[in-house]
């Protein structure tokens, strides 16, 4: 498995117009506070973060509107009720380009793809 690099995420926020570039550099921060020891990298062309090998979130860019990539079909069910504004498919919550998903819930969603991830 090739390592990943912090300088790829930084590569790819560095690549976006604003403000997407501020969201998702919010998003990324967002993400390290609540996991400081998650590695950083690309994965399928988009930044990723993974514990023990096992990517647990992720985010990406596109033209109308910004995701969060939990990377399990799982985890949004399993949150419906804290989901309900946003527009979810099997993979991806999408945002608006100019408002940060908020820490809570970002806290929620990781905390769901660690517990199927990892266990209780």
């Amino acid at each position: 498995m090739p390592v990943m690099s912090k300088n790829e995420v930084d590569d790819y926020l560095a690549s976006l117009d604003e403000p997407k570039r501020t969201t998702l550099e919010a998003l990324r921060q967002t993400i390290l506070d609540i996991v400081p020891d998650a590695e950083q990298g690309i994965s399928y062309g988009v930044p990723a973060f993974r514990i023990q090998g096992k990517v647990i979130a992720g985010f990406a860019a596109f033209k109308n509107h910004l995701s969060y990539l939990p990377h399990s079909g799982s985890v949004f069910p399993e949150l419906a009720s804290e989901l309900a504004q946003y527009k979810t498919s099997s993979g991806a919550l999408q945002f608006p380009i100019d408002r940060p998903l908020p820490t809570s819930l970002v806290k929620k969603l990781i905390t769901a793809r660690r517990r199927q991830a990892f266990g209780p």
